[in-house]
């Protein structure tokens, strides 16, 4: 990792910045099924159900900027799938095509060996190529596709599901 950057675990006062990241994808139809911005209030919830030990929320920052942050959620929420989650990745747009993405997926998969995951899941629209291969460089790969599920401004779109398995 460059040393220009650092990754911390998030504290609530980065809700704002994250929900910043967050919103700024929405116009491009690519990186979230939201079709209007979140407030910070109704991100909250979401914001506590990520704990540092089990499904952990980091920011990478440059200095104080948040550059872009990752989490990890349950997939499905019963406990035979507790080894496995499901990945999201956010870059501040002022920070895309620096390599802010990959830092973040490395990092995420350094740490899942320590937080008991086996399984990353991440659901990314079809037509998000460059999403979709970010995660192919680390080895995800597609595990299912669903067709044409999702309607953005009239236009129907598609939602791959990829997959990588970490051997222990």
């Amino acid at each position: 990792m460059s040393t220009q950057f650092s990754i911390d675990i998030a504290r609530f006062e980065d809700l704002p910045a994250i929900v910043e990241i967050y919103n700024s994808t929405i116009p491009g139809r690519m990186a979230t099924a939201d079709l209007e911005p979140v407030s910070v209030e109704s991100r909250i919830p979401w914001f506590e159900e990520h704990t540092p030990d089990r499904r952990p929320l980091w920011v990478l920052r440059e200095g104080e900027q948040i550059a872009g942050w990752a989490s990890l959620q349950s997939f499905y929420g019963r406990p035979a799938y507790n080894g496995t989650v499901e990945l999201s990745i956010y870059v501040n747009e002022q920070f895309r095509g620096r390599g802010v993405g990959s830092i973040l997926v490395q990092y995420v998969l350094d740490q899942c060996p320590r937080l008991g995951v086996r399984t990353l899941l991440g659901f990314v629209f079809g037509h998000n190529d460059p999403s979709l291969s970010l995660l192919r460089k680390f080895g995800f790969e597609q595990w299912g596709y669903y067709p044409r599920i999702a309607e953005l401004d009239g236009i129907e779109r598609d939602l791959a599901i990829v997959g990588k398995r970490l051997e222990p």
